[in-house]
C-alpha cells in the first residue's frame, strides 16, 4: 500500500514515501502537510478526539489555570457548596444548589463561546444534559417532603394507582 492511503509497516509505524508522513489511517495529509478526514469511521483504537465546540480556554492562555477554567470551577464549587449543605442536614437547600448550578452550567454554555472544560460533548448535548438533569433535582428538592413547596396532584394519584393495583 502507498502511504497516501494511510498505510503502515509491520511494525506499526507509518510509512514514507513522497516526504509524507501519515500518522494514521483516518488523518492523511493534504498537499500542504495538514491532516485532512479520509474517512468519517474511526479506527478501533482513537489516539485523539476533537475537542468539543467552545471547548477552548474561557480566559487567555497566559492567565493562571484557574482563571482560564473559571466556569467549571463556578459549577464545581456550586456543587460542592451545595452536597456539604446536604450533609450538614440542609437537604432541600442542598439540593436546590446542586440543581441551581447545573442549570447555571446549562446557562453559561449556551450563552459564551468558551467555556473550556465546562465544554464535554457538544453545545446542545451539554446544554440538554445540564439543564435537563439540573431541572429534575430542583423540582425534586422542591417536592421533597415534609412540607413540600411543589405539589404536582396528580403524583399522589399515580403512586395509588400503581401501589394499589
Amino acid at each position: 500500500m502507498s502511504a497516501e492511503r494511510g498505510a503502515s509497516n509491520v511494525s506499526g509505524e507509518p510509512e514514507q514515501g513522497d516526504g509524507i508522513t501519515v500518522r494514521d489511517p483516518v488523518s492523511a495529509p493534504d498537499a500542504e502537510g495538514r491532516p485532512r478526514r479520509t474517512t468519517r469511521r474511526f479506527p478501533l483504537f482513537t489516539r485523539d478526539t476533537a475537542r468539543p465546540e467552545g471547548g477552548g480556554r474561557a480566559a487567555p492562555g497566559d492567565a493562571p489555570a484557574p482563571a482560564r477554567q473559571w466556569p467549571i470551577l463556578c459549577v464545581l464549587l456550586t456543587v460542592g457548596l451545595g452536597l456539604l449543605l446536604t450533609a450538614l442536614d440542609q437537604f432541600r437547600l442542598g439540593t436546590l444548589l446542586v440543581g441551581v448550578a447545573l442549570l447555571a452550567g446549562a446557562l453559561l454554555r449556551w450563552l459564551m463561546p468558551h467555556v473550556g472544560m465546562l465544554a464535554v460533548r457538544s453545545r446542545f448535548t451539554d446544554i440538554v444534559t445540564y439543564g435537563g438533569l439540573g431541572a429534575v433535582i430542583v423540582l425534586l428538592a422542591l417536592m421533597v417532603q415534609p412540607h413540600p413547596l411543589l405539589e404536582i396532584p396528580f403524583l399522589k394519584d399515580t403512586l395509588h394507582f400503581t401501589v394499589d393495583g
